[in-house]
């Protein structure tokens, strides 16, 4: 049996996240998908919290989702508030509601009830002992391993006696008896047969519901047309479309199965698939090093599924004219985290520059910058920021890219000092004091007088510029070295000059 896809003009998707640790940056492109399959077609986006494990939900990990996708720029329709970050956060927005599963188990402990009153789930008083015997059992003569169907017609007799036990039982789904065939939006038509989908579990033995059930009811009272999640819920899907058309035969919904569609696995070291423990997972990491939010999406979106053959750069709204579910390649992706970065870089490169001091702004302040607050000077910052913007990876960067304007003393990195200062430098370098004395304080003449310096000793600017730099900025990579100095100012760089020239002197004669 095969269920067709819903009308394009009335799409409805969700997105359905577990309020369980940091967001991972999995489940964020999931959203992405999500969210521009429903903009490309003019659609519904559903947020939907799935909060019914008590035992790992939080709510601020529920917080953390809201603030995420208002971050992100994923805005949604319907959900447990709505998208506008001002409005009141116990307001929802949408008729469909609550938003959140943990707010309605008495829905599901009502379709429960009906799908065991209309004969398509039964109490299984099996115990999970007497359960892994029969599976021990079944892979050692070779069968499938899944739930035998033991309790699948048990006798009000037989009912009354476990009852008498003291036995408590969960509540299973009758699985049909024939193959259950769809076409898969990302994969093409899929088959499972009955043996390898058994009779499941949706509702605990303490009456609470399961995820295989409140998921699916949650879709049907909402109208979901269109499933696209990841491809470790694949297996789960026949057993899903078993209980949306018993959903619909007991009149829950509209009688409408979605069409699904399995996005890509992504894998991160070892070929292995990305897990919230590895540490390029976690949505907070790229936060707080200063990805712009549409160069991260940027980059999640060729997590299986491209734009043009020849093209990686692109931004949100060419995403949503562009998106078609059925270009999602089903192979896994790999998450590339070079790749990453250089995408975010230039988002970064392509911002106006008042946006790009915008965002800025947090990496110039505490608990970030390590200068005092009243040391820092905007309109020094602002004559460098186009240099800057030009060779950021991320906005974290811009801290060690601009400390030296700020602080008394520039940061001493080791490495640079050894690199920089080998025998000979405090010649160059004591050269250079000299002809940046008597320089004019403009860029343009400062590297002239550096220049010269080299040719004294027989150097290139590069070789010459080396320990004025470290002696400015403390590093031997950085901004431009000349329009800092210039920013800088000539007292405070003769000032670091004579300090490293000092310095030298010393370690010289010790």
């Amino acid at each position: 049996m095969t269920d067709a896809t819903a009308s394009v003009k009335d799409v409805r998707v969700r997105f359905c996240p577990s309020p369980t640790g940091n967001p991972h940056v999995g489940l964020i492109r999931t959203a992405l998908f999500n969210w521009a399959f429903a903009r490309h077609l003019g659609g519904t986006l559903v947020f939907r919290i799935e909060d019914t494990d008590a035992a790992r939900d939080s709510e601020e990990s529920y917080e953390q989702l809201l603030d995420s996708m208002r971050w992100l720029g994923l805005d949604w329709d319907e959900g447990p508030a709505p998208f506008d970050a001002d409005a009141s956060e116990t307001a929802e927005a949408g008729p469909y509601g609550p938003y959140r599963q943990s707010q309605r188990t008495e829905i599901y402990a009502d379709v429960a009830a009906r799908l065991r009153e209309a004969g398509f789930a039964y109490p299984c008083y099996c115990t999970a002992e007497e359960l892994e015997v029969r599976r021990e059992a079944a892979r050692k003569e070779g069968r499938p391993s899944g739930y035998d169907g033991k309790c699948r017609n048990l006798t009000a007799e037989q009912i009354a006696g476990f009852e008498a036990e003291g036995r408590t039982h969960i509540v299973r789904f009758r699985m049909p008896d024939e193959p259950i065939t769809f076409a898969d939006l990302v994969r093409g038509e899929l088959t499972f047969s009955p043996e390898n989908v058994t009779d499941y579990g949706i509702v605990r033995a303490n009456g609470a519901p399961l995820y295989t059930l409140v998921n699916p009811v949650d879709d049907a009272l909402m109208e979901i047309t269109h499933v696209l999640r990841g491809e470790d819920l694949l297996s789960s899907t026949p057993r899903q479309i078993a209980l949306y058309r018993a959903l619909a035969q007991i009149g829950v919904g509209n009688g409408t199965t979605p069409a699904f569609g399995h996005l890509p696995y992504v894998m991160g070291e070892g070929n292995k698939k990305l897990s919230k423990r590895d540490p390029q997972a976690s949505l907070n990491l790229y936060r707080e090093r200063g990805f712009l939010p549409q160069g991260l999406l940027n980059y999640l979106a060729l997590l299986g599924w491209s734009i043009a053959e020849d093209r990686d750069i692109f931004s949100l709204d060419e995403m949503v004219a562009a998106f078609d579910i059925a270009d999602v390649n089903a192979n896994p992706a790999r998450f590339d985290l070079k790749k990453c970065e250089a995408i975010n870089a230039t988002h970064l490169r392509e911002l106006p520059l008042e946006d790009f001091v915008k965002a800025c702004e947090p990496w110039l302040h505490a608990p970030y910058a390590p200068w005092a607050p009243e040391a820092f000077d905007r309109t020094a910052f602002e004559e460098l920021a186009p240099l800057a913007q030009t060779r950021l990876t991320v906005l974290a960067d811009i801290t060690d890219n601009v400390d030296f304007l700020f602080l008394d003393e520039p940061v001493e990195d080791e490495a640079s000092w050894a690199k920089a200062m080998k025998p000979g430098a405090e010649d160059v370098l004591r050269t250079a004091r000299t002809k940046l004395a008597e320089a004019d304080w403009k860029a343009e003449a400062l590297k002239e007088a550096v220049l010269a310096a080299g040719e004294e000793h027989g150097l290139k600017l590069g070789k010459a510029q080396a320990p004025v730099r470290v002696a400015v900025t403390g590093r031997t990579v950085g901004l431009p070295l000349f329009e800092s100095l210039e920013v800088l100012g000539r007292d405070r760089t003769m000032a670091r000059v004579d300090a490293t020239l000092a310095k030298l002197t010393a370690q010289r004669e010790s």
